[in-house]
């Protein structure tokens, strides 16, 4: 059984997700710079067998899609067009940054900690990736 891999897709920086093979846990990964990703993912599957890819759907509040869209679907017809054997899911995000500010919070993060971008990127694709795990048990 292959991993699961989770990208929270931003114009500037990504975070990046992933379970342990027997997909049970969502464990941060990395952020890496929205330039580098493609190269970052590409790698990350020569080393690891990945089964499906998760991204992070941006929706407003009204439940339509986002302005963010514009850039992320480039990205995600890039990664299906080279990796055609991978499914690609879409995982509503609404919410998932201030999920992740609160459990900044709640864990204890002194201020200077919650204004690092790049962890709540992070965090934020774990999220994501958290509630994909619990909607394919239901």
């Amino acid at each position: 059984m292959g991993r699961i891999l989770a990208i929270d897709y931003g114009k500037k920086k990504c975070g990046l997700a992933v379970t342990d093979p027997m997909q049970i846990i969502a464990n941060g990964l990395e952020t890496v710079k929205a330039s580098e990703l493609f190269s970052y993912v590409e790698l990350y599957m020569k080393k690891e067998e990945v089964e499906e890819i998760v991204i992070g759907l941006p929706k407003q509040t009204t439940g339509e899609e986002s302005e963010s869209m514009k850039y992320i679907r480039p990205f995600v017809n890039r990664l299906k067009k080279n990796f055609p054997e991978l499914p690609v899911v879409w995982v509503d995000e609404r919410f998932t940054s201030k999920i992740a500010f609160q459990t900044m919070l709640d864990a204890g993060l002194k201020k200077m900690a919650r204004r690092n971008k790049a962890l709540v990127d992070k965090i934020s694709a774990t999220i994501i990736l958290q509630s994909y795990l619990e909607q394919k048990r239901r």
